[in-house]
């Protein structure tokens, strides 16, 4: 049968800028056409950092001229404003390689938003910062005006925090289901998805943004993948990271890599996220199993010769 897998890109697969964008899709659509034309069945996701903050930053700085006439965007807005815009420069950029390569496969973008549980602990503690650099005042002025939690982020300023919720729910995964059972490589899911609130029928954008590794393995696990790829700056997972006896680890189980975590020896924020997402999918049901790996290394990781594989 052919293999199902869940590729979720880095950062480093898009660029921080849209002409770097534009640049870094081409490089990584050949990767995922090489797992295409291998014969897997592949579904992308992917982080927006800096494209959200870009987003933001511009919709903010357009209200700042006159309030009333363009009112600030919400950021579930601007969450969906990225998933397009992503979306349609990945879709194309893969369609055109697989078209240099005789490969007719059509390639998707799903807007996609995810169900988060409105009494999720996160939303007391905000630490995720978004946005633009603030000084003090500013920050004291938006604090006052708009009832923001601000952060003083690193000595460079002072930045907006929202909350990072836990995915719950994929509310278009029969949609992505249906494209996927029709031959199309399908883009779900991007930056953690649009985050919302059930209020009966309606659907509620929240500020909020979600952990994409997150978000993409419950993709992976709801659309019964066999593998989760996790893409990000390194070829592998490193215990004991930057110092002398660092180690990179290759074929390591769920428990060994609980234990590492214990210990602290994976960065919150970084590479934390990474290794609990991939310890999720791979206790999630047997004989699955994630690989954190380099984008370009990715097809050679699934056949074991590289990256760090994650099963239980």
């Amino acid at each position: 049968m052919t293999k199902r897998i869940v590729v979720a890109l880095g950062g480093n697969a898009l660029g921080n800028n849209l002409r770097e964008q534009m640049s870094a899709v081409k490089e990584t659509s050949k990767a995922i056409a090489d797992l295409i034309e291998a014969g897997y069945q592949v579904v992308l996701s992917h982080g927006n950092g800096p494209q959200v903050g870009m987003i933001q930053l511009a919709m903010e700085e357009l209200s700042l001229t006159n309030p009333e006439k363009y009112p600030t965007i919400p950021l579930s807005v601007c969450v969906a404003m990225s998933q397009s815009y992503i979306g349609y420069d990945l879709q194309n950029a893969l369609r055109e390689e697989l078209l240099d390569r005789q490969i007719d496969q059509p390639v998707g973008t799903v807007i996609t938003q995810i169900v988060v549980d409105a009494n999720d602990s996160a939303f007391e503690e905000p630490t995720k910062p978004i946005g633009r650099f603030m000084t003090k005042s500013e920050a004291d002025q938006l604090v006052a005006e708009k009832d923001i939690q601000v952060i003083e982020d690193a000595g460079r300023g002072y930045r907006q925090v929202v909350a990072s919720p836990q995915p719950k729910e994929i509310v278009e995964l029969s949609t992505i289901q249906t494209l996927l059972e029709n031959g199309q490589t399908v883009i779900a899911c991007g930056g953690g998805g649009i985050p919302v609130i059930r209020e009966g029928h309606h659907l509620k954008g929240v500020g909020a943004v979600i952990d994409k590794d997150f978000c993409s393995e419950l993709l992976a696990e709801k659309l019964d993948a066999d593998v989760l790829i996790i893409l990000t700056a390194v070829e592998k997972v490193c215990i004991n990271f930057g110092k002398t006896d660092q180690a990179e680890l290759s074929q390591v189980s769920t428990d060994e890599m609980k234990k590492y975590a214990k210990e602290g020896q994976f960065a919150p924020g970084s590479m934390l996220p990474k290794v609990e997402a991939a310890i999720r999918f791979a206790e999630s049901k047997p004989g699955r199993k994630t690989l954190i790996t380099l984008l370009e290394k990715a097809e050679a990781g699934i056949k074991g010769e590289t990256g760090t594989t994650i099963s239980n």
